[in-house]
């Protein structure tokens, strides 16, 4: 059985671009600025938790909205777009990962147009010093980065798993033949 070649080509092009994110998350990606918007209405949604979770809502919630897209395609059965909107959440964690790394030095520029050093509000400053983590920094963005890492491998290795066509199980192969998103 012979893969479906465009899902195949782009499968590797996207786990190319994907592996250079991971490799080196300082430089960006193209969905940085999808990633912004999501991240601050997080903010909005989980403001109603109270102040911690409204702080960390931007974060979850940059994480969660992919994350539930992936879902919905699982849902559907079509494991090859799951496996490809899996790029993004890989991708969104190691954004996260960006800002929580500078949860010390704080300089990054924050949608204020200041740092954190500078006086903006920096959520994983916040969010680390609250949960008594902020000397364990590194510790706590390296976890991130980490999964972040294993998170687009795991997209990469699947989206190339799903580009072979899978025959149904016996009771709908009359039915449909291939599924060729499955």
């Amino acid at each position: 059985m012979r893969p479906n070649y465009p899902k195949l080509i782009f499968a590797v092009l996207a786990g190319l671009y994907f592996l250079s994110i991971a490799y080196d998350p300082i430089e960006g990606s193209l969905l940085d600025i999808v990633d912004l918007p999501i991240h601050e209405t997080g903010h909005l949604i989980f403001r109603i938790l109270g102040e911690f979770m409204g702080v960390a809502g931007g974060s979850l919630f940059q994480v969660i909205l992919p994350a539930v897209f992936v879902g919905y395609f699982v849902f559907q059965r079509s494991f090859y777009s799951a496996s490809i909107v899996l790029f993004w959440v890989g991708q969104s964690l190691l954004n996260v990962w960006i800002y929580a790394a500078d949860a010390i030095k704080m300089q990054l520029v924050l949608t204020s147009g200041l740092t954190g050093s500078e006086g903006s509000f920096h959520d994983w400053n916040y969010l680390l010093d609250a949960t008594g983590l902020l000397n364990s920094t590194n510790t706590v963005a390296g976890i991130i980065r980490f999964l972040g890492t294993i998170v687009i491998i795991a997209a990469l290795i699947g989206s190339i798993y799903y580009s072979w066509p899978r025959e149904l199980d016996e009771s709908n192969s009359h039915n449909r033949g291939f599924e060729w998103d499955r």
